[in-house]
């Protein structure tokens, strides 16, 4: 006798274990569902712990057909409402999550409960391969993080005209490298030898880059995105749209406050969830805001301070009490579809850029790159 959903492909899903890299994996799991596809999402146990503890001990439900799986990523147990140190997480995934998640394949394979697995999807970093074979990374020494190096042109990259060293991601500024170099190589390797690679972008943001990495790789490359305008136009079911993935518990007051603010009065601040900065550097965006008599919304994460806990003057939090409101984490894109905002200052990780394209071009937001 068949069992009802047997013959359902069934994809597992395991993104890298950070904020930025869980959002995107599951739209793209609830996209699959919603076209049939059996999943099984992995998250490793320190972010499945910090899940429960920021969305409730039901926010991870048994559904018959999504279901979330843990293997561990190697590193000491720790109960740190904060993302995990880059380095540190590069060489234990790389170096403890294999054994454990080919024991979960076996087992998901094994069972004759569930379809067997159809096809694995992940995702990671692949950005600097070309920089490091032409000599440009790693950094001799700190001293050409000021020395004008940063301005050399990269004439090279597909799509990109005009483009500098100080234009690229900042994880390229490294003068140690030797992890960092072996962990890029072997991503570019290992996606070399996918079956095919999907990219969250859509074709008209990003044709000549697209022509390029298609001259690059040998797998086919497809574009699916921008993929939370895709998830809002093929909604989920009840249960599975509940699904969320935030670490940190999310502030709902902030989409309360802006539903009191003038349409376009509102900048919105949020430098994502890995960027970190200097005590100097929270108060010179405090008083950044603070002389800009702008409206603002700024998300403050727990970890946002290198070392040591946000403490903002005095002098600010008195002269910008009647227009302005701080939050530990909230929910983004929600924040980004409100009529009230009418900027964006961030990081402008991948996420958040192709959010306020989306945003953007509609409305006309403003968007400021730090």
């Amino acid at each position: 006798m068949d069992i009802p959903g047997m013959s359902k492909p069934h994809a597992v899903c395991i993104p890298y274990p950070a904020q930025g890299h869980i959002n995107p994996m599951l739209k793209l799991a609830k996209l699959l569902h919603h076209s049939g596809f059996y999943i099984t999402f992995v998250h490793t146990e320190h972010n499945q712990r910090r899940l429960l503890k920021s969305r409730g001990s039901n926010s991870l439900p048994g559904l018959p057909d999504f279901v979330f799986e843990t293997i561990p990523d190697g590193l000491p147990p720790t109960d740190a409402d904060a993302s995990q140190d880059i380095a540190s997480l590069v060489e234990a995934t790389s170096t403890n999550c294999l054994v454990p998640f080919r024991e979960l394949l076996a087992k998901l394979n094994s069972s004759s409960d569930i379809p067997p697995v159809s096809c694995i999807i992940s995702d990671g970093y692949a950005n600097s391969k070309n920089l490091i074979e032409r000599g440009l990374v790693p950094l001799a020494d700190v001293s050409y993080l000021t020395n004008g190096y940063l301005e050399t042109t990269i004439d090279w990259i597909p799509g990109m005209k005009d483009i500098r060293l100080r234009d690229l991601p900042t994880i390229i500024r490294i003068t140690d490298g030797n992890d960092s170099i072996k962990f890029t190589i072997r991503e570019i390797d290992r996606a070399s030898k996918a079956s095919a690679i999907v990219l969250n972008t859509y074709d008209e943001l990003e044709h000549e880059v697209l022509l390029g990495l298609s001259s690059m790789f040998t797998p086919p490359i497809y574009t699916l995105g921008p993929l939370h305008l895709l998830l809002g136009q093929n909604p989920s079911e009840n249960d599975v749209a509940s699904i969320g993935c935030s670490l940190w518990k999310e502030d709902t007051e902030c989409l309360q406050w802006l539903d009191s603010q003038e349409p376009n009065s509102v900048v919105f601040v949020n430098f994502g969830s890995m960027t970190v900065i200097t005590p100097q550097q929270l108060v010179e965006f405090a008083w950044g805001l603070t002389n800009s008599k702008q409206n603002f919304l700024w998300i403050i994460r727990p970890d946002l301070v290198q070392g040591e806990s946000a403490i903002l003057p005095k002098e600010f939090l008195d002269e910008t009490k009647e227009r302005g409101m701080m939050a530990s984490w909230c929910q983004q894109e929600q924040i980004l579809k409100h009529p009230s905002i009418g900027g964006f200052l961030s990081h402008m990780g991948w996420n958040s850029t192709i959010m306020k394209a989306c945003k953007g071009s509609a409305n006309g937001l403003l968007a400021i790159y730090w």
